[in-house]
């Protein structure tokens, strides 16, 4: 395979499930996911990408898409359930979300784990040019940056945090906490959603590694084999730049996307199947127990429960994207949201007209920018999220200055989106009445709340995330003394 003076490594590549006729492939764009982060930088850029393209086995062929060279990874039915299924998504996931399910720490995991992240590395010490920029994405590959900085020194390794990073306290669980620490600190800059992140791993640094930490840059000694570093730089020491880099959406793209004649069409077609009279609450998630899923129906079935909201006059779209189907608490989850939705839908609702519409099932982008415009109020109510781009998303779908958006104070979104309505998604009683007052806000109000929303997101949007993040990357070029 050709080298790239530019590689992304990532657990998936970024490809559709499902092949075109004609053999090409095509971007994978789920809601809120990091195909659709990144589309818009590596669209016309030439790269290469490391990735799993989701099929058990040996890896396939692929063709190239646009300028993106792809290169696949095979992962074996024992290795989905130990890396991906195991160590990634029921270790550290729910670690990382504020062990909102409780994490499970297998043995056997890590080590599946650790090899999963070696062939990645691999992979990408292969591609690389000689002094390329390798950008690593996410808690699947949290040793990579280091494995590849041993393998190949010469190169500028970035690595960014699309979740939450854990408080110590919650990181100091882990069996494996030195190695994936290390594993991290092994990039030239690690990039998160918010600065608490950053702070709470250079506190880490400092505990566990004897580093000099600080919220933008920890000094600490260039070996992972070396005894601990003291606070002073010495010889063979180096710098690991952190920060902040709030990811964001392709606005451009979005508004785009809006002026279609089919998404305008969809729309209206939406708001006469829903009720042209109803107000319409919209919900769009991956089936996550991060997602808040269950608080959220609560508030709303307890809504209908006191009549302050009639199936005559509101109606509930909760789209809910498959995810992890063959991990036990995510078909627990499914299982549950299924049965409520089917409790209220039986108490409140009545012929032709159901108090909820619940979709499990993929969108596609043109749908899914109908149903924003569709949306009088988007209820975003992560327990914790990262970043949520299903918020921005929302925010630059509009037409017009009109909509609510009651956003969770946990969601990374939250300090940049602060004219949303935000609201405390663990408690009900409070979920409720931001549900009312959003419902029930002044028109003059929406417009200025949303007017001050769509111009921040329009300032910094996808290319301004990526051109902050690269700039910072390339001055972070590997300083050692």
């Amino acid at each position: 395979m050709r080298q790239s003076s530019l590689v992304v490594v990532a657990n998936r590549l970024p490809l559709d499930d499902n092949v075109a006729p004609d053999g090409a492939c095509e971007w994978r764009r789920s809601p809120g996911g990091l195909a659709g982060a990144l589309h818009a930088i590596l669209e016309q850029t030439p790269a290469t990408w490391v990735g799993w393209s989701g099929a058990i086995g040996e890896a396939p062929r692929l063709p190239d898409i646009g300028t993106l060279r792809l290169r696949p990874m095979s992962i074996s039915e024992d290795e989905l359930r130990g890396y991906y299924e195991g160590f990634a998504n029921s270790t550290l996931w729910p670690l990382y979300h504020d062990a909102v399910e409780q994490p499970v720490f297998d043995r056997g995991w890590w080590e599946t784990y650790r090899s999963v992240n070696r062939r990645f590395a691999e992979a990408a010490a292969e591609v690389a040019e000689p002094g390329a920029t390798v950008w690593v994405q996410d808690y699947h590959l949290q040793l990579v940056p280091q494995l590849l900085r041993e393998m190949r020194p010469d190169v500028v390794i970035g690595f960014f945090l699309h979740v939450p990073f854990p408080p110590p306290e919650l990181f100091m669980q882990l069996p494996r906490r030195l190695e994936l620490l290390r594993g991290m600190l092994g990039a030239d800059l690690v990039g998160f959603q918010r600065p608490q992140a950053a702070h709470n791993v250079a506190q880490l640094a400092a505990k566990l590694l004897g580093a000099h930490g600080a919220d933008d840059a920890i000094t600490m000694d260039a070996s992972p084999t070396a005894p601990p570093a003291t606070h002073n730089r010495t010889e063979g020491q180096r710098i690991v730049r952190t920060g902040a880099f709030p990811v964001s959406i392709d606005v451009a793209e979005m508004r785009s996307l809006n002026a279609r004649p089919y998404v305008v069409n969809q729309a209206r077609r939406l708001q006469r199947d829903l009720g042209s009279h109803k107000r319409v609450l919209l919900s769009v998630d991956r089936l996550d127990y991060t997602k808040g899923i269950e608080h959220r129906l609560t508030a709303y079935s307890e809504l209908l429960r006191d009549g302050l909201v009639k199936v005559r006059d509101v109606v509930m779209v909760q789209v809910a994207v498959p995810s992890r189907e063959r991990v036990e608490n995510y078909r627990g989850l499914r299982d549950r949201i299924e049965r409520e939705v089917g409790r209220i839908n039986g108490e409140y609702g009545r012929v032709g007209e159901p108090a909820i519409h619940y979709l499990n099932q993929p969108f596609d982008r043109a749908d899914l920018a109908a149903l924003y415009q569709t949306a009088d109020v988007m209820v975003v109510t992560p327990l914790r999220d990262g970043m949520n781009l299903v918020a921005k998303e929302f925010v630059a779908a509009r037409r017009n200055d009109t909509g609510a958006l009651v956003l969770s104070e946990f969601a990374g979104a939250a300090a940049e989106l602060e004219d949303a309505f935000l609201v405390n998604p663990h408690d009900v009683d409070g979920l409720k009445e931001t549900l009312l007052h959003a419902l029930a806000a002044d028109p003059a109000d929406l417009a200025a709340r949303m007017k001050a929303m769509r111009a921040y997101i329009t300032a910094n949007d996808i290319h301004a995330w990526a051109r902050a993040y690269l700039t910072e990357l390339d001055l972070a070029r590997p300083l050692v003394s």
